[in-house]
């Protein structure tokens, strides 16, 4: 028996419509460099960004030319999304808003709330963002929350512009950004603090410090994409690797009896209240 089997085109993402940035440093350099490397044209973009170094890399690394501020230009741009320094983004917004009333809103400010965002700018179509750093290459993790004028459609589009950094996760309360920053936002710099430790401990052991970074790096790259691919939970992971009397059982038990979980949850929690305090401190002009 001959079975047909017919093969079907994959389909390619629907062109996005021009977008406007204000900030062009690290995280929308992520976002554009991604979208760039899709298909999105460099003329689709509008950069505010009033550094002429940060303006400079844009042109030489995308072929986009950066404006010093605000102007005609932004009313294109069906999206705007706000890559801007938390204690400077109630001063850009002024400029903007003329030029930005019917566009939606993407922020990926840390810690400003979405209803001082919604005030500054005159419109509810607004969606915060909490990426972290490995967006830069393209294995980012991002807290998402859109109020509640933000249609299916608007979603979708913020979805097809984050996608090239990473993976996304849609929050229904705002208040959890504030544990999305504790946790991925901040938590690249946990797994750095660790494989410090890692590496230096490793040194302190006879290892090069090319070798004991290799092997730290390593480590923490492997077990978590097994973490990502098991279906069983870490913990099941980690009892699998401790052997009762054995050295891992040694370093676990070391760490237990520093009550190294219990203080790095409260680490975390401190995080999470400081997003929260930022949040009132940014979010009051």
């Amino acid at each position: 028996m001959t079975i047909a089997v017919t093969f079907l085109p994959r389909t390619a993402p629907a062109p996005l419509p021009p977008i406007a940035f204000i900030g062009g440093g690290n995280m929308a350099s992520a976002i554009i460099g991604g979208l760039i490397q899709q298909g999105t044209p460099a003329n689709a973009f509008e950069v505010v960004e009033p550094f002429e170094a940060a303006r400079t890399k844009l042109a030489q690394s995308f072929g986009i030319t950066a404006q010093a501020e605000a102007g005609e230009a932004l009313s294109r741009c069906a999206v705007v999304v706000w890559a801007v320094k938390p204690q400077t983004f109630a001063d850009a917004a002024k400029p903007v808003r003329a030029f930005a009333e019917d566009a939606l809103h993407l922020s990926v400010a840390a810690g400003i709330p979405s209803d001082s965002i919604a005030r500054w700018l005159g419109t509810e179509r607004v969606v915060r963002a909490m990426p972290n750093t490995p967006a830069l290459v393209g294995q980012g993790m991002t807290g998402l929350f859109a109020r509640s004028d933000v249609t299916g459609a608007d979603r979708a589009l913020v979805s097809q512009l984050l996608t090239p950094t990473g993976e996304l996760l849609w929050v229904d309360a705002e208040p959890a950004l504030d544990a999305v920053t504790a946790m991925s936002g901040s938590g690249p710099a946990y797994v750095f603090y660790f494989i410090e430790a890692m590496t230096e401990a490793g040194v302190e052991m006879g290892l090069t410090p090319d070798q004991a970074q290799r092997l730290a790096i390593g480590t923490f790259t492997g077990a978590s994409a097994l973490a990502h691919s098991a279906t069983e939970p870490p913990s099941v992971l980690r009892e699998r690797v401790t052997s009762k009397g054995g050295t891992t059982y040694a370093a676990i038990t070391s760490l237990e009896g520093a009550d190294v979980k219990a203080q790095f949850k409260t680490a975390i929690r401190a995080a999470q209240k400081r997003a929260a305090e930022l949040g009132e401190e940014f979010g009051r002009g």
